[in-house]
C-alpha cells in the first residue's frame, strides 16, 4: 500500500542520527541472556569466599597448634561479617515472634562457636551462604521468566499525522491514533491494520513460535514484533488497557500473590524448626553431647519447602504464560491442579462463533456458482451472520456479485431482493415454501438456508458454526487427564448434540440462559466438584465468576476476560490442556519437596542424635537437601519466551529486600 511505502521512503528511520527512538533490538541483542556468573550478587559472593577462606585458615592454624586467643577473635570477626545478613533476618523474626530457619541456623552457629568449634561454625556459615546464593539464582530465574515482559514495549512510537510522521511518547498515544510499525520494531498498541502487511512474532503473547501474517483489516496486539513488513495500525487500546498492559498487570499480581500451599509451607517450616530445637534439647538431656546437640539443629532444614514452594509456583505461572495462558495468581494455579470437572461454553469457545457455509446443494439444472452469486447479491446489505457467511463464500470463490436493485428483510424468515433481473429470496422454509423438507448435510448441526429464484426453489446453502481448530483434540486430552467435560450452550438441543458429537463431549446442557449457566456451575460445585469454566462471551461472565477457576478465551469479550482467573491469550484450546498439566506438575513438585524434606529431616536428626553425623556432615546434609529441592522446583522454569525458545533478554535484578520467611 502507498501509505506503508511512504513511511519507509520519506520518513527518517529510528536508526538515523538525531532520532530519539531507540533502534529495534538486533537478533543477537534480543537473544542475549546473562550467564550464571553475571547473575550472582557480587557482595554475597565476596562474603561467602571470605568466610570459606577464613575457615581454611582457622582449620590449618588449629591443626598446627595455634592458641585459642589467636583463633577466637579472627573467627568471631569472620562469623559476624559472614552471618550479618542472617543476624538481621533472625532479629526481625525475633521481633515478630516467629521461628525461622535463619534463627535456628544462627543458634547452631553460635553454639558451635561457644564450645570452641571455630572451624565447624565457619564451615556451616559458608554452606548456608552458598545455599542462599543458589536460592537467589533460582528465584531470579523464576522472576525473570515473567518480568522480562515488563520492559518490552518501546517508550516512544512513530505516529502518522496527515502526510507527516512524528515521534511521540507511548503514553501520549490515544485510541484512533495511527501508529507506524517498521520492520524489526515492536507493535506498541492493540489495534487494526490500516495499511501494509507484515509477519508478526507473537510468541511473548501467545507462546506460538511461528510468525503470524497480518494485512489490512486484521487485528494486532501490543508486544508483537514485525519480523518482516511494515504496518500502519489504528490504535484501539494502549497502555494498561492493551493486551500487553493487562499481561503486565497479571504478572505483577502473580509475583506478589501467595498461594495457600505457600502459606502452608511457611507454617510447616516454622514447625520443623521448633521440632529440631526440641529434638536438640532432648539429645542434650540424654547424651550431654554438645556436638550431637548442635548437629541435630544444623541438619534439620525446611528450606526445601520454604524456598522451593514459591519458586515452583512462580516458575509454573511463568511456564503457563510462555504458553499463552496468563494466571492471575498462585491461588488459582493451585486450585486448577485439583480440578476434576471442565465446563466448556459452545459458541465462541468450542466453535469460533462465526457462521460459515459448509455445503452448497443446488437444485437440478442450477449452476452452483450462479446460486451462490445470486444469494450473495440478495444478502448484499445484510448484517446478519448468515448473510455475512454467504457473502464470504462468494468472495472466497471470486464470484461476481450484482448489487441488488431493492431488498426487503422479513424478520425471522430471510431476505427478498431483485438481483440481476431476478427475484431472489434467501431464508427459511417459511420464505421459500417449495424447499425440500430435508437436505443432505455433511454433518449434524447445520442450518439450511434456502434460495428461490423467480419463485422456484433453486438450491440450499448449509450453514454451521465453525469448530475451533483443536477443539476435539482438547476434549480428548482432557478426558485422558481423567477430567469430566461438560458443554453448556444457549443453542438448540439438536445443534448442541451435533457439535458435542464432533468434539467428543458426552454431557451436554442446551437452551440455557446466562443465569442457567451460573446455576449449573454453582450446582456442580455444591455437589463437591472442583470446576473450571471456559467461556468467551458476556453471557459466560456469571458462570466464569461462579467457577472455582474461570478461564476466558483471549478472543472473547472484555467482560469475560475481566471475570476470569485465567486468560488464554492465543484462544488455542491446546493451551488449556498445557495449563492443566503445568498446574498438576507444580503440585507434584511441591509435594515431592514436602515429603522429601520431612524424610531427610527425620533421618538426619536421628543420625545426628546418635552421633553418626557431626556438625560439618550435618551441614552438608542440610545444604545438599535444600539445594536438591530448590533445583527440583527450578526445573519448572521455562527455557525462554515461547515454546522452548531462548529468552530475548532479561529484566533488571529484583530490588533487594527481605528474603522469604522460614528460609535457611
Amino acid at each position: 500500500p502507498a501509505a506503508a511505502t511512504a513511511t519507509t521512503t520519506q520518513d527518517p528511520g529510528p536508526q538515523r542520527a538525531g532520532a530519539d527512538v531507540p533502534p529495534p533490538a538486533t537478533a543477537h541483542e534480543a537473544d542475549a541472556d546473562p550467564g550464571l556468573w553475571q547473575r550472582i550478587d557480587r557482595g554475597d559472593l565476596r562474603r561467602t569466599v571470605a568466610v570459606a577462606a577464613c575457615a581454611v585458615v582457622v582449620g590449618v592454624a588449629g591443626a598446627l597448634g595455634s592458641p585459642t586467643w589467636v583463633l577466637g577473635p579472627v573467627s568471631v570477626a569472620a562469623l559476624i561479617a559472614g552471618c550479618w545478613p542472617i543476624i538481621v533476618e533472625a532479629w526481625e523474626d525475633v521481633k515478630e515472634r516467629r521461628m525461622s530457619m535463619e534463627l535456628s541456623m544462627l543458634i547452631a552457629i553460635a553454639a558451635a562457636a561457644a564450645i570452641g568449634e571455630w572451624t565447624t561454625a565457619l564451615v556451616i556459615t559458608t554452606f548456608v551462604l552458598a545455599a542462599e546464593i543458589l536460592e537467589d539464582l533460582s528465584m531470579d530465574r523464576g522472576r525473570d521468566a515473567l518480568s522480562d515482559l515488563m520492559s518490552f514495549l518501546p517508550t516512544t512510537v512513530r505516529v502518522r499525522r496527515g502526510s507527516e510522521v512524528d515521534t511521540v511518547p507511548l503514553a501520549e498515544v490515544r485510541p484512533g491514533t495511527v501508529v507506524v510499525v517498521e520492520p524489526g520494531s515492536r507493535v506498541p498498541v492493540d489495534g487494526t491494520v490500516l495499511a501494509g502487511s507484515a509477519s508478526l512474532d507473537q510468541s511473548r503473547l501467545t507462546g506460538e513460535s511461528l510468525p503470524v501474517d497480518v494485512q489490512v483489516g486484521d487485528p494486532v496486539l501490543a508486544g508483537s514484533i514485525a519480523v518482516a513488513g511494515a504496518l500502519e495500525v489504528t490504535t484501539e487500546r494502549t497502555g494498561e488497557d492493551s493486551t500487553f498492559g493487562q499481561i503486565i498487570a497479571t504478572v505483577r499480581e502473580a509475583q506478589e500473590s501467595r498461594a495457600p500451599v505457600q502459606r502452608l509451607a511457611d507454617r510447616l517450616a516454622g514447625i520443623l524448626v521448633l521440632v529440631a530445637l526440641a529434638a536438640a534439647l532432648v539429645t542434650f538431656v540424654v547424651t550431654r553431647d554438645a556436638r550431637a546437640t548442635i548437629s541435630v539443629v544444623i541438619v534439620a532444614g525446611a528450606c526445601g519447602i520454604a524456598a522451593g514452594t514459591p519458586l515452583a509456583i512462580l516458575a509454573s505461572i511463568a511456564r503457563a504464560a510462555r504458553s499463552g495462558a496468563f494466571v492471575r495468581d498462585g491461588t488459582h494455579l493451585e486450585v486448577l491442579s485439583g480440578v476434576d470437572t471442565v465446563v466448556l461454553d459452545k459458541t465462541g469457545t468450542l466453535t469460533l462463533g462465526q457462521a460459515r457455509v459448509v455445503a452448497v446443494r443446488p437444485a437440478p439444472g442450477v449452476d452452483e456458482g450462479d446460486l451462490v452469486a445470486l444469494a450473495a447479491g440478495a444478502e448484499w446489505h445484510s448484517e446478519h451472520p448468515v448473510g455475512r457467511a454467504v457473502a464470504d463464500l462468494a468472495r472466497e470463490r471470486h464470484l461476481t456479485v450484482a448489487v441488488p436493485e431493492d431488498s426487503d428483510h422479513s424478520l425471522g424468515m430471510g431476505v427478498s431482493a431483485r438481483v440481476g433481473g431476478h427475484e431472489v429470496r434467501v431464508g427459511s422454509a417459511r420464505l421459500v415454501r417449495d424447499a425440500p423438507a430435508t437436505v443432505e448435510a455433511p454433518f449434524g448441526g447445520t442450518t439450511p438456508v434456502h434460495v428461490a429464484v423467480d419463485g422456484r426453489w433453486a438450491g440450499t446453502l448449509l450453514v454451521a458454526d465453525e469448530l475451533r481448530e483443536g477443539a476435539a483434540r482438547c476434549v480428548s486430552d482432557l478426558h485422558d487427564l481423567g477430567l469430566r467435560v461438560l458443554m453448556l450452550t444457549g443453542d438448540t438441543e439438536a445443534t448442541a448434540r451435533a457439535i458435542a458429537g464432533q468434539v467428543g463431549v458426552d454431557e451436554v446442557r442446551a437452551g440455557l440462559l446466562p443465569t442457567d449457566k451460573h446455576g449449573i456451575v454453582s450446582a456442580e460445585r455444591a455437589a463437591g466438584h472442583v470446576v473450571a469454566m471456559v467461556g468467551d462471551g458476556v453471557n459466560d461472565a456469571p458462570a466464569l465468576a461462579a467457577a472455582d477457576v474461570g478461564i476466558a478465551i483471549g478472543s472473547g469479550t472484555d467482560v469475560a476476560r475481566e471475570s476470569a482467573d485465567v486468560v488464554l491469550i492465543s484462544s488455542d484450546l491446546g493451551d488449556l490442556v498445557t495449563l492443566v498439566r503445568t498446574a498438576r506438575r507444580a503440585r507434584r513438585t511441591i509435594m515431592v519437596n514436602f515429603v522429601g524434606t520431612l524424610v531427610v529431616d527425620a533421618i538426619g536428626m536421628t543420625l545426628a542424635a546418635f552421633g553418626v553425623l557431626g556438625p560439618v556432615a550435618a551441614a552438608v546434609v542440610h545444604v545438599g537437601s535444600e539445594s536438591a529441592f530448590i533445583l527440583n522446583s527450578a526445573r519448572l522454569i521455562p527455557a525462554g519466551p515461547g515454546r522452548g525458545r531462548p529468552p530475548r533478554g532479561r529484566a533488571d535484578r529484583r530490588t533487594p529486600g527481605r528474603r522469604t520467611p522460614g528460609r535457611g
